[in-house]
């Protein structure tokens, strides 16, 4: 009969378990020095050693800073980036990280969690819209519907056509427009009056939202929005009803409430649908608002209901026959096919939509703010291919075309700070001279 093997002695056994707990301690805690201070991490793969420290699954994560599983493995993978400041903050919060220079690599070293780097016109915008509208109106001097027209037509101007400080010129007349806008709709006299007071305010909070969105105001953009919709419902016409609804689909997709994007959107479309006879301002606005709505679906991974949405947007364009920009929404059939590059590489085949892409003709007179987003888009879809001499090409390009626009875009810093990591001779010229313009450090 075999004789038992020797028992370790019960403090030799404890000893041994302890010193193989230490090592991977230790192990865990050489990992996490490493992802922190190795630059070659991008913040994706940053989010998910932090998740994975903190035991969070994916799912998890993602319903703790209110966004779905699939976002979460996009943004893990490098598939998206985070498209704001305050939702990196949020990030930050749920995965107990002090400081954003360990999330991001150094991009925002420094930066205390809470404190938020804001345009300088976005006070002013601020006390403007926190007021009740009755108190906006200037208290002297009437204000006619056709100044108002005339200012608010300038201002889209100077925002989708002037390449620089168009952001600055827009923004410090904001306050000013507003005021005169709902001046114009106390002193209105005649019915007709009234009603272009009310479609010149609903176009301003348009442009009101959308100016801050770009500069990472999601908040005060939601308040813009919601009061050119509750504007849009007074008048019960259902063309500015679809306006102001896409507006708001808008803000809802960009701050992560995309099942509510979905839900509005759809919700709208059931009672905005053009009649035969329905103006070339109705169908913009409707099948625009299809497109935000394709937008928020396959973000919110209802990629059947995203491509049957888009799907309508492809036949009203076809009603509509051309590109047109009513409701400054850009809608016709060169828009529908720069929207289907972005569902397909929302989807993750940046492959397909780079190759989708070169078959999209954008036309010289498509806004900038338009034409900007989407080359930014096809820029993304280079560094996830990592083509870095492609990626560098079309930064220097919007650089050239858009200066502001790339320095308000999360998505161009995090190309740029990702591309300074790993630089070459054949691009470190052109990716410094883009680094240098939006702030980035070499």
């Amino acid at each position: 009969m075999p004789l038992p093997k020797e028992r370790a002695p019960v403090s030799r056994l404890h000893g041994a378990v302890g010193h193989t707990l230490f090592k991977s301690a230790l192990s865990r805690f050489e990992r996490g020095q490493h992802v922190l201070n190795n630059k070659e991490f991008t913040t994706g793969q940053r989010i998910k050693y932090f998740r994975e420290h903190r035991g969070l699954s994916q799912k998890a994560f993602a319903e703790l800073v209110g966004r779905k599983e699939n976002w979460a493995y996009k943004i893990e993978h490098d598939q998206l980036v985070v498209d704001s400041l305050s939702l990196l903050i949020e990030i930050a919060r749920v995965l107990r990280i002090k400081n954003l220079a360990d999330l991001t690599g150094g991009f925002l070293s420094g930066l205390a969690i809470g404190r938020d780097n804001e345009h300088v016109h976005v006070p002013e915008i601020r006390r403007t819209l926190s007021l009740p509208t009755s108190l906006l109106p200037s208290s002297t001097g009437e204000v006619s519907v056709d100044a108002v027209i005339e200012a608010v037509r300038d201002a889209w101007t100077t925002y989708e056509t002037q390449a620089k400080d168009r952001y600055e010129v827009v923004g410090s007349s904001l306050p000013q427009l507003l005021r005169m806008g709902h001046a114009a709709l106390r002193d209105a006299h005649a019915p007709e009056q009234e009603a272009s007071a009310l479609r010149e305010l609903i176009s301003l909070y348009g442009l009101h939202q959308i100016w801050l969105r770009r500069v990472g105001e999601p908040t005060l953009a939601r308040i813009a929005a919601d009061r050119g919709l509750a504007l849009a419902e007074s008048a019960g016409d259902p063309a500015l009803l679809a306006a102001a609804a896409w507006n708001l689909s808008c803000v809802l997709t960009t701050a992560g409430d995309v099942e509510d994007s979905v839900e509005l959107a759809r919700q709208t479309i059931s009672v905005c649908r053009p009649g035969d006879n329905a103006s070339k301002e109705h169908l913009s606005a409707y099948g625009a608002l299809h497109l935000q709505a394709a937008v928020a679906a396959v973000r919110a991974n209802q990629k059947t209901v995203a491509w049957d949405l888009f799907h309508s947007a492809e036949r009203v364009a076809e009603q509509l026959g051309a590109d047109y920009n009513h409701w400054h929404a850009c809608f016709g059939p060169t828009n529908v096919a720069m929207h289907g590059v972005h569902l397909t590489a929302e989807e993750g085949d940046t492959v397909e939509a780079l190759r989708l892409a070169d078959t999209v003709n954008v036309p010289d007179d498509m806004p900038l703010e338009r034409h900007s987003r989407y080359l930014i888009e096809l820029m993304n879809c280079n560094r996830i291919q990592r083509d870095d001499y492609a990626t560098v090409y079309m930064l220097t390009r919007l650089t050239k075309q858009s200066p502001e626009e790339v320095t308000f875009s999360p998505l161009v810093r995090s190309a740029v700070t990702d591309l300074l990591k790993r630089e070459r001779p054949t691009f470190r010229d052109d990716l410094r001279r883009v680094a240098a313009h939006i702030g980035v450090a070499a």
